[in-house]
């Protein structure tokens, strides 16, 4: 535990294999109480290995249910077994696990309820080797939500997170996309309930093994991240009145 509360670490996993091992190694279970594994029906020996090195909680998906189903499971269980902290650490080893003490403490000491590991702040995106494209892309589609949902973040695209128990209590993220969108409705029912995240310069890798997606998902991706912005817009201005900032979470 971490002052007194409860960490607990969310793997979304698929076809993790082969870096499952390193990022479990680098988690600080002197803080952390327990870990939840989501296997998304991988292709490879996921679910085995995660038995093999250790983890208790381990769900498999019996049908492939996407980046943002995945993520569902995760933070339902993470909730079920009384997590007062819940951080996602994608299994991949593209953020390094090392950071959790510090995202933690900003919790932990009711500092922020949110807190998210940036890429962009410092130079760990293009250090770590993103692609130039995809640099560009972030870029151009922060500036455009910060606009659209006036905010100050420096990315909303990162896939490192951790949040409080009462924001995962708070907003209704079950209503949100299966797909890779997911991420930023998050974000956005996040600010639009008015709770304020927090940035923590993050390294990244981009190496074989770890995740990404290509060209044409990466196109629908940010066509999302508009339509989910302008959606936020038109909700705050009262012109609108969308499902998933206006559905409260199920308790």
């Amino acid at each position: 535990m971490i002052k007194g509360k409860k960490l607990i670490v969310i793997l979304p996993a698929y076809n993790a294999a082969k870096t499952l091992q390193k990022t479990y190694d680098e988690i600080p279970f002197d803080i952390v109480d327990d870990v939840v594994l989501v296997d998304d029906k991988s292709s490879d020996n996921t679910a085995e290995l995660g038995r093999e090195i250790g983890i208790k909680h381990i769900i498999v998906h019996e049908e492939n249910k996407g980046y943002g189903g995945n993520q569902k499971s995760c933070y339902n269980k993470a909730l079920e077994l009384g997590a007062d902290i819940v951080v996602m650490l994608h299994p991949d080893y593209q953020y390094t696990p090392k950071l959790i003490e510090s995202m933690a403490h900003l919790i932990a000491n009711d500092v922020y309820p949110v807190v998210i590991g940036s890429r962009i702040l410092g130079k760990g995106a293009l250090k770590g080797g993103m692609p130039i494209y995809k640099y560009i892309a972030n870029r151009f589609l922060t500036l455009s939500q910060n606009i659209l949902m006036s905010q100050k973040l420096s990315e909303y695209h990162t896939g490192y997170r951790m949040f409080s128990k009462e924001v995962l209590e708070g907003i209704n993220y079950n209503i949100n996309s299966d797909d890779f969108i997911f991420d930023n409705q998050m974000l956005a029912q996040i600010f639009y309930a008015d709770y304020e995240i927090a940035e923590i310069t993050c390294p990244t890798k981009y190496f074989d093994d770890a995740s990404s997606i290509n060209i044409a998902r990466s196109t629908t991706y940010g066509l999302g991240v508009l339509k989910v912005s302008w959606m936020y817009f038109f909700n705050k201005i009262g012109i609108a009145k969308s499902k998933i900032f206006h559905t409260k979470a199920s308790k």
